[in-house]
């Protein structure tokens, strides 16, 4: 009997799409989905006359691999995924490796990790990040889990990706347990944000300039070949240019409620954990749950009257002022992501290469854009980087963009246009520019109603201090408290 070279479970578009690219690149695959008629058609159809092998059960999906078997998983994250791994245990020999595929959360792919390893066998968990064309043409991998297994999967891996700077896959081992799905986390929370941010710039170019659809595609096709060009910008440009049946712009009629699947809450869920502000993902989020609040909205719109955009100022000149506002407020959005990332990694004892991180991200996925080669040069010069924003090249690109953010900003608040990202991306900027925040007020307040503590500025850090306030508390002082 023939065996192959790995199999996959879960024959859904990412599932096929990424068997289809397997087989393109010399690999021989074995595949299997619990609904028989899913796999029947694929290899019938698109899969025919290719090294692509149905299996009608588990265990002859993995009777059917190559030793160490590499089975990959591509189901809904959550309950499916554990099913799944009891399922195959029975069937699995000592080295074998399961890959999860999906959007799992990474602190389960950390227990998966430990309870396979405990059981003999390895696990990685991999985010694949590029959508559906990503995954025939090539996606962006993110592997984490089990160090042994990586040297198993990485010419499969490796093959399969998208390929940059002549050749440079778009995959490489990120790190132990949780870190690949961690680091695919982050991606899909960036990615959030900068969907946010583009769509605020669209709002602004519509209801406060007054621009048809014709030449919004046209700004976003001249920006994508600038500074900002990147996948999102690319497809706005062609989704701005599209029209229906009957000649209309089709996102007109797109009704304005967005859906999630929840990795973009996992991640700010993550910074509230690491204490990490990351502010203009959760605006994201929160703008995606505030839009789905449809019937609420529209009820408020016949109550409160707001100003009515009008702008009479230099429309050429504003468009420039927006260009220069939504790239000093992505930089914003990358820097948060790493300064979580960072935070997580010294946490979980991870070892993350920062500007391979970039270099993964630099292609096939959907956040890819081109200044991530600049983000991998930051890291590269200054491995122990704090903060993004501090390095010359973004330093010098986020304070000559500063009079435009702030021209669009208070321009588009005026005019009562809606802006929760690309003013939240601003406000981080000058807390973070500023030695001194009003935090002493705060912790002023904390300790006199609760005896919280404070430290003093004219004595070392790590001295507490606890005043009575009203003269009618005593001296006792609650915990000390964190940062």
């Amino acid at each position: 009997m023939i065996k192959t070279d790995i199999g996959l479970i879960g024959i859904g578009v990412m599932g096929e799409n990424l068997v289809l690219n397997m087989e393109s690149k010399g690999f021989s695959v074995s595949v299997f989905d619990i609904a028989r008629e899913k796999v029947e058609r694929f290899v019938l159809g698109r899969a025919k006359g290719k090294n692509i092998f149905q299996c009608l059960s588990l265990q002859e999906l993995v009777i059917s691999l190559e030793s160490p078997r590499k089975i990959m998983m591509m189901v809904p994250a959550g309950k499916p995924v554990d099913e799944i791994i009891e399922k195959l245990i029975p069937f699995l020999e000592k080295g074998d490796i399961v890959i999860d595929g999906g959007n799992s959360h990474y602190p389960d792919t950390t227990r998966r990790t430990q309870y396979l390893e405990g059981k003999g066998f390895l696990y990685i968990g991999t985010g694949v990040s590029g959508g559906e064309e990503g995954a025939l043409k090539g996606p962006s991998l993110m592997p984490g889990g089990s160090k042994a297994a990586w040297h198993h999967v990485k010419p499969i891996f490796q093959a399969i990706a998208a390929k940059v700077d002549g050749g440079t896959p778009c995959c490489d081992w990120v790190g132990e347990n949780g870190a690949g799905h961690f680091v695919k986390m982050v991606h899909n929370g960036i990615e959030y944000g900068d969907m946010q941010l583009i769509c605020e710039v669209y709002q602004i170019m519509k209801y406060l300039l007054r621009m048809n659809y014709g030449e919004m595609s046209q700004v976003f096709n001249d920006w994508n070949e600038s500074e900002l060009n990147s996948y999102l910008i690319e497809i706005t440009r062609d989704i701005l240019g599209y029209k229906d049946e009957n000649g209309n712009p089709l996102v007109e009629q797109i009704l304005d409620t967005a859906g999630q699947k929840g990795t973009g809450k996992w991640a700010v869920l993550a910074s509230l954990d690491f204490g990490a502000p990351l502010t203009l993902i959760g605006e994201a989020v929160y703008g995606r749950t505030l839009s789905a609040l449809k019937d609420e909205r529209v009820e408020a719109s016949k109550i409160f009257s707001g100003p009515k955009p009008k702008f009479d100022g230099d429309k050429k000149q504003f468009i420039e002022d927006l260009k220069k506002a939504l790239y000093a407020s992505k930089l914003v959005s990358y820097a948060q992501g790493y300064v979580l990332m960072k935070y997580a990694a010294k946490e979980n004892g991870w070892n993350l290469n920062n500007g391979g991180i970039a270099m993964i991200w630099r292609g096939g996925c959907i956040i890819r854009s081109a200044f991530l080669g600049k983000i991998k040069e930051a890291f590269d010069k200054n491995p122990g980087l704090s903060n993004l924003l501090l390095d010359p090249f973004f330093k010098e690109k986020i304070e000559s963009s500063q009079d435009s953010w702030r021209n669009v900003i208070s321009t588009a608040v005026l005019n009562g246009i809606w802006i929760p990202a690309l003013s939240t991306a601003l406000n981080y900027f000058d807390g973070i520019r500023n030695e001194r925040l009003p935090a002493n007020l705060l912790q002023a307040q904390r300790d006199y109603f609760g005896a919280h503590s404070y430290e003093r500025t004219d004595k070392p850090r790590g001295e507490f201090y606890h005043t009575n306030w009203t003269g009618r508390g005593g001296d006792t002082s609650s915990s000390v408290y964190s940062v």
